[in-house]
């Protein structure tokens, strides 16, 4: 049974940073792509970051490059988000996702190319 398990959100204030882990079990994604989403109360899940198989391919909303960065450890089998900078529009529950099947370019910010979530981590920012 694959499992994927977010840890590190929490409270922070603006301009301070946080590592987001999201540890899968069950499968091997070291050759899928793996992803960052957010979904703040009342609004829809959007994209943030994705990386694909090898790290070949990374992704990111406009609105957090140079801010987030997306990393994998496939030895962990772990996707990580660092985020520096952080606002209090940054706030939402935070998701990691991945993906069994071939993404095409330009289609990582689409949530239904991935077929595994995680239960979410809270990160709150504070002004």
């Amino acid at each position: 049974q694959v499992q994927m398990v977010e840890s590190g959100g929490g409270l922070v204030q603006a301009g301070g940073s946080l590592r987001l882990s999201c540890a899968a079990s069950g499968r091997s994604f070291s050759r899928d792509a793996m992803a960052w989403f957010r979904q703040a109360p009342g609004k829809e899940r959007v994209f943030l970051a994705a990386i694909s198989g090898g790290a070949h391919t990374i992704s990111y909303l406009d609105s957090v490059k140079g801010r987030f960065t997306i990393s994998r450890d496939d030895a962990l089998n772990t996707v990580v988000l660092q985020m520096n900078g952080l606002k209090p529009e940054d706030t939402a529950v935070y998701y990691c996702a991945a993906s069994t099947r071939l993404i095409r370019s330009g289609r990582y910010h689409y949530p239904d190319e991935y077929d595994y979530w995680g239960q979410g981590t809270q990160v709150t920012v504070s002004s």
